[in-house]
């Protein structure tokens, strides 16, 4: 920045130049002939006190400060000239005589012989040295020049004692300035060509990359380390933000302040702690740069293509998505970068349709819209095992739904449960020395005998090996029924599948197009429909045969190890809950959204409380496990639970800020704490389960938290991390986003620039396609009442008045009763609702000068029907109806007795009656 500073009483020169002597613990400044060295931490008249160093060869123009490591009260300072020279000059403590005698320290300023200083240049450049940096991370320093041929020399200290060849980069008409970026190790000039050049250190022949966008000579190049941003600023004071991964334009700005002498821009600096761009001219400016989570104004894209798979491995702590172009891709979550990717998997063309990865996250499986099925190593992406695709199959018959890794034993762990398209239910098998895999059995449809025979089939348990843990099975002689037993109207396919393993659980559960709840029981040989919606089976042409379908089914169940978990979580709040004095706000704790569901739990009743406890103290010893519930996502838009035996548990429609939309994919938790659901609309639904889970399931414990938008396209599928409290989020819009769990902020997406940051943050952020804030779900307390108010209240009508007397009952046709004869409620049956007038009353009259200042600008309307003089707007209506029958016929009054009896007539009641209102200005 170039301040004019006197370096004496006679002279006055301009600062070209200013660093800080980080060993010296000063400042260090140039003018065009001399360097200052100013103590700024002095105090009072001692201000004022510095060195000057003169003379100087050359007109200096910049300088910069070399810290060294081993060097210890010593200081380097680098200078460039106007005529093209590098100065290095050596600086210590001893130089500026620390130990003064007391009567030095009145001068204001000493002078010292720059011959006195161990020095050293090099002609280094044929024009002006416009910029000198030292750089830490190359051990070397850097000059730029308005020379065309060496624009650009970095090279070590070393290089300024000889005369060796240096690294010169050559750019046309030179450079007026340069930077380094440390993380992605290039080097940004910028200079009269209004082009922005990215170049390697080791590299001077040619640019790494370019950058063009600017109308004017470019003054200034700072870096943003953090976002790894380049902020370009030229000579009209316009600024750009760029992109060094992509080389995209991120932001223009300009300054619009100032006169015509605060033109231009002398030197700019990026805080990075507070992230502020400072410049300095004749004033000082700081720009707060926005924080943007997606860099730029386009949409979230983690995939060019909509996203067909998202899962979430709990071991690696990595997530694996795949689009319908058949891309795989993997991403670490912690820090959103992309560790591998797989081109056609399954062949050119070729559509992966579903996934899924085992208990152990070793191993990770595809599907694919041709039927095959490939087993991959998660680690490295190696292929391990396919089925291959059969001669006669048919893409559509074969188009794989779901596939679910089966837990087995050691010997049998490529056990793999899949969904085909017609409805099929087969278990695929690979053995270890065996590079395919192959189908062990399919499950029999059994839907026509559900619906028209009883509602259990038994099944015939086939022989096979018993490591397996679902064996095949095949119906017991049932009666033959015809292929058309189901309306051609409704469809009856296997929609989605689950599966459950457990102790003394051996379960598969299928959800149907028409809304029919089957599951298979491994364990009693047995299958059975556990719900059937009878309306549709209904022909009734009014209803909505898919209304009930269903998108997507869960079990959920509670392992004994996550019951006594909960259960010693919920001792340690109730003996904190006791401790405490009063109730505490859901509302005040977001630290975690399991909170809530604890306090939840929480009875008001000490009593309550105390055997709650001990009924947790027994559970510690001794945990069952309870039957597991299903859970249905519905094409309606309803959260359905049910038990085992098809009871219907809890029917929610989520709460969002639109009606009811479809549901397309649930997700839970490892223990069942929350429930988490996606809809078609992009919508998240957050609702806590853990209590509802425990018996007896009370509906009010089952609650809905939060409910944002994240994305404007249907959900493909949703994740919950457990330990950051953060949901997954895929949609066919290609993005796969991140959000915190606690409150629905936006933490960004996988394939941004920057790395992702999981931590809770202040800021609210929003993607750019999404507008709509989250809404936090909260209980209304039982005692609220809601109030009737009444908006027009009765009013006294007099000619209800007039034509009501105690003589009128005498005359009826119908003797009056007793009540209306001993009680006269004449003045209560009087009360009716105001008349409102549903039209704008027409105005006939402005303004009457002889009324006088105040009452001659009331204005005069015309009211249809006339009543009496109690509402100020029908005041004088028959002299507005006498003056509406002149106009009518025509004629023009000129009289001017006949004028003056009209306006009397009409506008003594008015004023009389406007006087009563105004008593103060009636006075």
């Amino acid at each position: 920045m170039k301040v004019q500073s006197r370096t004496n009483v006679n002279d006055t020169s301009w600062i070209t130049g200013c660093d800080y002597l980080a060993q010296l613990k000063r400042i260090v400044a140039t003018t065009e002939r001399t360097i200052i060295v100013w103590d700024y931490k002095a105090q009072g008249s001692s201000q004022d006190h510095y060195f000057v160093i003169k003379p100087m060869d050359h007109c200096l123009l910049c300088v910069c400060v070399v810290t060294l490591p081993d060097q210890l009260c010593r200081d380097e300072i680098l200078l460039g000239d106007d005529g093209g020279f590098v100065n290095r000059f050596t600086v210590n403590s001893d130089d500026f005589g620390l130990k003064q005698a007391k009567t030095k320290k009145k001068v204001q300023s000493q002078i010292l012989d720059s011959k006195n200083f161990k020095s050293t240049k090099r002609k280094l450049h044929n024009d002006w040295v416009m910029k000198i940096r030292y750089i830490p991370a190359l051990n070397c320093f850097g000059s730029c020049s308005l020379d065309s041929v060496h624009s650009l020399v970095l090279e070590s200290l070393k290089r300024l004692e000889d005369n060796l060849p240096v690294r010169e980069f050559a750019m046309p008409r030179g450079a007026n300035t340069f930077c380094y970026c440390l993380k992605a190790n290039v080097i940004v000039t910028g200079g009269d060509d209004k082009i922005l050049r990215l170049w390697h250190p080791n590299i001077s022949t040619k640019p790494v990359g370019k950058l063009v966008g600017h109308m004017f000579s470019i003054t200034e190049i700072v870096t943003n380390e953090k976002d790894q941003h380049v902020i370009s600023l030229s000579s009209a004071k316009v600024f750009r933000v760029w992109d060094i991964q992509t080389l995209s334009l991120l932001q223009v700005f300009h300054d619009s302040q100032g006169g015509p002498g605060d033109m231009q821009i002398y030197s700019m600096v990026y805080d990075a702690m507070h992230g502020m761009l400072i410049t300095g001219s004749s004033v000082m400016d700081m720009y707060p740069l926005t924080r943007m989570v997606q860099d730029t104004k386009q949409i979230p894209h983690t995939h060019e293509r909509e996203i067909n798979v998202m899962l979430y491995n709990k071991s690696f702590r990595q997530v694996l998505t795949i689009c319908s172009e058949s891309i795989i891709k993997v991403w670490e979550l912690d820090t959103g970068l992309q560790i591998y990717h797989i081109l056609d998997p399954h062949g050119f063309g070729v559509e992966l349709t579903c996934a899924d990865i085992d208990e152990n996250g070793v191993l990770f499986a595809t599907g694919a819209s041709n039927g095959t099925v490939k087993i991959w190593d998660f680690i490295s992406g190696q292929e391990i095992k396919v089925l291959l695709e059969g001669k006669d199959w048919k893409e559509e018959d074969h188009w794989l739904q779901r596939l679910i890794f089966l837990k087995g034993h050691e010997k049998q762990k490529y056990l793999i449960l899949a969904l085909e398209s017609n409805k099929t239910i087969k278990m695929i098998q690979g053995k270890e020395e065996d590079i395919s895999l192959t189908v062990l059995w399919e499950l029999p449809d059994v839907i026509p005998y559900l619906q028209l025979s009883s509602h259990t089939v038994h099944l015939k348990t086939k022989d096979m090996n018993d490591t397996i843990p679902f064996h095949a099975v095949e119906l017991i002689a049932q009666k033959s029924f015809s292929q058309n037993v189901r309306s051609p109207a409704i469809s009856t396919e296997v929609n989605c599948i689950d599966l459950l393993e457990a102790e003394g659980f051996n379960l598969i559960v299928a959800g149907t197009l028409n809304g029919m709840i089957i599951l298979w029981n491994f364990t009693t040989s047995s299958v059975k429909d556990v719900y059937r919606p009878e309306d549709c089976f209904n022909t009734d042409p009014d209803l909505d045969p898919k209304r009930y379908r269903i998108n997507d089914i869960l079990f959920l169940f509670r392992t004994p190890e996550c019951a006594r978990k909960l259960s010693q979580d919920s001792i340690c709040s109730s003996t904190q809950c006791d401790s405490s004095k009063g109730p505490q706000s859901s509302k005040g704790s977001k630290q975690s959204i399991h909170e809530s569901e604890v306090k939840g739990e929480q009875t008001d009743n000490v009593s309550e409380q105390q055997a709650a406890s001990k009924k947790h103290l027994a559970a510690t010893t001794i945990v069952e496990a309870q039957p597991p519930l299903l859970v249905t996502a519905n094409e309606d838009g309803h959260l359905r639970l049910w038990t085992m035996e098809g009871k219907l548990l809890k029917d929610m429609l989520p709460f969002t800020k639109h009606s009811a939309i479809s549901l397309t994919s649930l997700y839970t938790d490892s223990c069942n704490k929350i429930l988490l659901a996606g809809n078609m609309e992009g919508h998240v639904i957050l609702c806590s389960i853990g209590a509802f889970l425990d018996p007896p399931h009370d509906e009010k414990k089952f609650k809905q938290l939060l409910s944002w938008r994240a994305h404007s396209l249907e959900i493909v599928q949703v994740a919950y991390v457990e330990d950051k409290q953060v949901v997954v989020t895929a949609s066919v819009d290609g993005s796969v986003r991140l959000w915190h769990a606690v409150n629905g902020h936006y933490c960004g997406y996988f394939g941004q620039r920057r790395a992702l940051d999981l931590t809770m943050s202040m800021d609210f952020i929003l993607p750019c396609d999404v507008t709509e804030c989250p809404i936090e779900i909260k209980e209304e307390s039982k005692f609220t009442e809601k109030k009737q108010k009444y908006e027009y209240p009765l009013v006294f009508d007099r000619e209800r008045w007039k034509n009501m007397s105690s003589m009128s009952l005498l005359f009826r046709r119908a003797p009056p009763k007793a009540f209306e004869v001993e009680h006269d409620f004449k003045y209560f049956k009087s009360l009716s609702s105001p008349k409102i007038h549903r039209c704008a009353l027409e105005g006939f009259m402005t303004e009457n000068r002889e009324a006088g200042i105040v009452f001659g600008s009331l204005p005069i309307y015309r009211v249809p029907s006339p009543t009496s003089l109690r509402f100020l707007p029908l005041i004088g209506s028959e002299s507005q109806k006498e003056t509406g029958e002149v106009k009518k016929k025509g004629h023009v009054q000129t009289d001017k007795v006949t004028r003056k009896r009209s306006l009397k007539k009409t506008l003594v009641p008015q004023i009389n009656l406007a006087a009563s209102f105004f008593p103060i200005m009636n006075k």
